[in-house]
C-alpha cells in the first residue's frame, strides 16, 4: 500500500506522463537490409571523397571475423585518391559481362581501394578467409553509407610493383559512394544468371530460395 501511495502522490505532483520511460530508437539496419543494399557498384560519385580513416574502419572488421585455423594470413594495403588510385585503375578490369560499355564510365571510376594480400601461400583455407573478409568489409562499408566492388580481374604483377607490396595481392576492394541504380531480379533454375543493364538500370539475377535448396 505504501508503494501505491507513493506512486499516486508522484503522479499528483509531477503528472502521470513523468512516469513514462524515454525510449531511444536506434537506426541500426538489419542484416537483411545490409545484404540487400550490398550490391556490386561499378560507377561512383567522385565528388564524395573516401578517406584513409574510413578505409581503416572498414578493414578493422578483420580483427573480429573468423579465420580458418586462426592463421589470419590476410594483409591489407589502403589506397586513396591521394595515394595512388590511378595505379590501380590502370591495371583493373570491371564489368566483364558488359564489355561494350567499357566500365567504369568516364567520371565514375572508384578512387579508394583496399588491396587484400596474403602472408601465406594461397590455398583453400586462405580463399575461405578471403571470402569472409571481403563480404564482411563490404557490409561494414554499406552500414556506413558507402558501396563497393570486389575486383579479381587485375594485373597482379603490375599492382604488386606499382604499390611495392610485400605480399601477393589476391583481390581488390573498390570503395566509394555508389552512383548507379541496381535492382535484384528473382529468377529460377535454367534462367540466365548474367547481370545486365536496361534503360540505365543495372539488374542482378538471383535464384529463388526454392531453387537453392536440395
Amino acid at each position: 500500500m505504501a508503494d501505491n501511495y507513493l506512486e499516486k502522490r508522484f503522479e499528483e505532483v509531477f503528472g502521470a506522463s513523468a512516469r513514462k520511460k524515454t525510449v531511444i530508437r536506434r537506426n541500426n539496419p538489419s542484416i537483411d537490409t545490409l545484404l540487400h543494399r550490398n550490391r556490386s557498384y561499378r560507377g561512383y560519385d567522385q565528388s564524395h571523397v573516401v578517406t584513409e580513416a574510413q578505409l581503416r574502419e572498414i578493414v578493422s572488421v578483420n580483427t573480429l571475423i573468423p579465420s580458418a585455423m586462426n592463421r589470419q594470413p590476410l594483409r591489407f594495403h589502403l589506397v586513396t585518391r591521394d595515394t595512388g588510385s590511378e595505379k590501380i585503375l590502370s591495371n583493373i578490369r570491371m564489368g566483364a559481362a558488359l564489355p561494350e560499355l567499357h566500365l567504369p564510365l568516364p567520371g565514375t571510376a572508384p578512387e579508394a581501394f583496399i588491396v587484400v594480400c596474403s602472408a601465406l601461400e594461397e590455398d583453400k583455407f586462405v580463399d575461405i578467409d578471403l571470402g569472409i573478409s571481403l563480404q564482411s568489409m563490404l557490409l561494414k562499408a554499406t552500414s556506413a553509407g558507402l558501396n563497393g566492388l570486389i575486383i579479381c580481374a587485375f594485373d597482379r604483377m603490375a599492382i604488386t610493383e606499382a604499390l611495392h607490396l610485400r605480399y601477393p595481392p589476391l583481390a581488390i576492394l573498390a570503395i566509394g559512394k555508389g552512383a548507379e541504380s541496381i535492382f535484384i531480379r528473382p529468377i529460377h533454375s535454367g534462367d540466365s544468371q548474367t547481370y545486365y543493364r536496361k534503360d540505365g538500370i543495372h539488374y542482378v539475377p538471383k535464384l529463388a530460395l526454392e531453387d537453392l535448396l536440395i
